[in-house]
């Protein structure tokens, strides 16, 4: 099971955002960052406006200087409240519908899941908690 690939989209977005802006204000066209996930603006504009929700990002609408922007300094933008802005689902999901309560392992199994369900997820966000827009960027082999 993958997240979802928008988290991916996400973080590219606004690292590029960063990168673009590092050394001058302005906003940055959503044609310029979809080129540089190779997808559509649409689909790139799309995930601009839940990040816009979750106040990491602020759009510029209409003429000369239109775009997005990083609504914080990179190094306070972390994974992790980029996850909760793109990310609806749970991690992980028990059954669609309910097991059998009169099987020995039916009636077990959901209480033992959600607790490794609920301790690898919490360790998975504390470890996006501690990462920022700025590391990934940092991270980035320039040539």
């Amino acid at each position: 099971m993958a997240v979802v690939s928008r988290y991916t989209i996400a973080l590219h977005s606004l690292t590029f955002i960063a990168f673009m802006t590092q050394e001058r204000d302005e906003f940055v066209i959503s044609d310029r960052i979809a080129n540089s996930v190779n997808t559509s603006p649409v689909f790139i504009r799309r995930i601009l406006r839940m990040l816009a929700k979750a106040k990491l990002v602020v759009v510029q609408q209409g003429g000369k200087g239109a775009g997005w922007k990083l609504a914080k300094d990179p190094k306070k933008i972390t994974l992790l409240e980029v996850y909760e802005a793109i990310v609806d689902k749970p991690l992980f999901e028990l059954h669609h519908s309910p097991p059998n309560t009169h099987c020995q392992i039916g009636k077990s199994i959901q209480p033992v899941l959600n607790q490794i369900y609920n301790y690898t997820e919490n360790t998975m966000k504390e470890q996006l908690r501690q990462t920022t827009i700025s590391d990934l960027l940092n991270e980035m082999i320039f040539e």
